[in-house]
């Protein structure tokens, strides 16, 4: 964890600095002496925790708090020497609190809270991550917990009537009765769709084979080749090739191949 520690006091932020060597995890990364500077200080290391006194001149610890922007806000560990700052200190969301001079086994005790806090935290910034990825895939907002816990989640995404596919920054939707066909392209895809010629529209992304079947439904829309995906509903003919392999004919004329290894899907075809 980088940490900062906020003090006008030298020998407070030394005493603590000496503490602090024997928690391996705690990495100091910066000094200050009065609030103003910490803030500097925090755009600069991005620290994970803030050990902030509460006296100091100028902006006191709660001042110094009130003017952090809430994206830039580390975990708090308040340190004071009057004890009665503690209730004002957990109504400013600190983690903890420490009196002067702070004791070994209390320092251990905040740690060990802040560790807790700091987990509490990536975990839930990494739910609201997937979240948002989920919300993305099926096109709509960012999807709630209690939606994306359902055991039919990824049942729905796929039953959605659109695809959405990431390419780099950008989400790109396709509608899925449009679509003829997928094939791979080296580390692109290549997306067949109607269009206004006879030969339709090709949409070129980056993706990968299988972030693709992981949105489609598979009864729907099954794999034929280890680089084909083929819409069923647009398939009106079928011949046997060599091999036990056979060739598909699209309505749009397109003939594509039903490799031997992948014959499981004649029952989606026929």
């Amino acid at each position: 964890m980088r940490a900062i520690v906020v003090d006008d006091e030298p020998l407070a932020r030394r005493g603590l600095e000496i503490r602090l060597a024997a928690h391996a995890d705690v990495q100091i990364v910066g000094y200050y002496g009065d609030g103003a500077s910490a803030i500097g200080g925090l755009r600069e290391h991005r620290p994970d925790l803030m050990f902030l006194d509460v006296q100091m001149p100028g902006m006191d610890g709660f001042q110094t708090l009130r003017a952090i922007p809430a994206n830039e806000m580390p975990l708090v560990v308040f340190v004071t020497a009057y004890d009665h700052y503690a209730i004002r200190a957990f109504e400013a969301s600190a983690t903890d609190y420490l009196l002067k001079p702070v004791e070994d086994s209390r320092l251990a005790q905040a740690l060990a809270r802040v560790r807790q806090a700091r987990a509490q935290r990536e975990a839930s910034g990494h739910c609201a991550h997937l979240l948002g990825l989920l919300g993305e895939l099926s096109g709509r907002p960012p999807l709630d917990l209690d939606e994306a816990l359902k055991p039919d989640a990824l049942d729905l995404l796929r039953r959605e009537e659109k695809l959405a596919v990431r390419d780099g920054g950008r989400t790109v939707r396709v509608d899925l009765h449009s679509i003829r066909w997928i094939d791979a392209a080296g580390d692109y895809m290549c997306i067949h769709t109607d269009g206004d010629g006879p030969n339709g529209n090709t949409l070129v992304l980056r993706a990968t084979m299988r972030e693709l079947e992981r949105q489609l439904d598979p009864q729907r829309f099954p794999r034929i080749h280890r680089s084909t995906i083929v819409n069923a509903r647009r398939v009106v003919e079928m011949r046997p090739h060599t091999n036990g392999e056979s060739f598909l004919r699209l309505d749009c004329g397109q003939e594509l191949k039903l490799s031997r290894s992948h014959r499981d899907k004649l029952a989606v075809l026929l």
